[in-house]
């Protein structure tokens, strides 16, 4: 049945979400900040900054009214960046329909509250909507899903009902959906993930081989598993798409904003220089704070996030937060990977 979409942010990700959308045959709403991007959108079925050289479905209108973008809309599907959340949330929540269900795709923490998005979400709309707000994660760059890539993904629900709604709005036959009721270790590891994909993308600036990536991939998974379960996640999700199938991808391909940054400031570019090069938001970055204050909080022991922490905020060189983490202590492996 067809569903009436707004998808609310029209970066690479949202743009490529609302074209799985149209092509399931919803009617999709693109909120667009950038009139001149909804003009292009509209115009020339373009988004050039985001999403180059690809042609979107007509069925695709952007909208720069946030109220008629929302208003009548089914699902309400947010793609924003982290930082954003909680303002857009905010002035959209009072249009939601009462029985509208909420969909969001972003990964990241908010940096002041240490939040996920869905606690911050939770915050900002009436409970019967956050009651069954859905988590869409797992392994997708936008540039392969807007070409019709294969690509599977998860969407995490506390309410299986809305799990379930969400599986069957956007599967498809290049878009494979599986549910889980894990939020808590979704939305971690969804998080968490771009942390370790800059120093993947470190350590190939660096000039490192596979052996110290998969290391760095491997221990970061560790890393991530370890605050997840204290935050009450269930362990088998960081096997699981959410988990080492976000990371494998996120740390290993050119697609990734995160490894790309990673790559340049393991080059010796300054983090301001990286980041205005990138042009668009790296995620890992932000969440690389906040997750350093969560490991310090909950007393959870997270190496290589420090490490990394220390590197883009105090001046340490990415050789040296090597030559650091590889002169710890020698350990047991499976002792370290308690999670206290």
């Amino acid at each position: 049945m067809s569903k009436k979409i707004a998808v609310i942010g029209a970066g690479s990700w949202g743009t490529a979400l609302s074209a799985v959308c149209a092509d399931n045959g919803h009617e999709v709403a693109l909120w667009v900040r950038d009139p001149r991007i909804a003009d292009e959108i509209n115009t020339h079925r373009t988004n050039q900054k985001y999403l180059p050289a690809v042609t979107l479905d007509a069925s695709i209108k952007a909208e720069t009214n946030l109220e008629l973008a929302v208003k009548a809309a089914d699902v309400v599907l947010l793609a924003l960046p982290s930082h954003a959340m909680r303002q857009v949330v905010r002035q959209l929540a009072p249009f939601l329909r009462a029985d509208a269900l909420l969909i969001h795709a972003t990964k990241g923490l908010e940096l002041d509250s240490l939040k996920r998005m869905s606690e911050v979400i939770r915050e900002e709309v009436p409970p019967p909507i956050g009651d069954r707000l859905v988590v869409l994660t797992g392994p997708s760059h936008a540039e392969e899903v807007i070409r019709r890539s294969p690509t599977t993904v998860v969407v995490a629900a506390e309410c299986a009902a809305s799990g379930r709604q969400a599986q069957e709005l956007l599967i498809n036959s290049y878009f494979r959906v599986y549910t889980n009721p894990d939020m808590v270790g979704a939305e971690i590891a969804g998080a968490l993930k771009n942390i370790i994909a800059l120093g993947a993308g470190m350590s190939d600036g660096l000039g490192f081989g596979d052996n110290a990536k998969a290391a760095l991939i491997t221990r970061g998974l560790t890393e991530i598993s370890r605050l997840g379960v204290k935050l009450g996640a269930n362990p088998l999700t960081f096997s699981g798409l959410a988990g080492v199938g976000d990371l494998v991808v996120t740390c290993t391909s050119r697609h990734s904003r995160n490894w790309r940054a990673g790559y340049l400031l393991g080059q010796g570019q300054p983090l301001q220089d990286v980041l205005e090069q990138m042009g668009m938001v790296v995620e890992g970055v932000r969440t690389t704070k906040a997750a350093m204050a969560l490991s310090l909080r909950l007393q959870v022991r997270m190496p290589i996030t420090h490490v990394l922490h220390d590197i883009l905020f105090a001046q340490k060189s990415p050789r040296q937060g090597v030559e650091e983490l590889m002169g710890r202590d020698a350990k047991r492996e499976m002792e370290d990977l308690a999670p206290d």
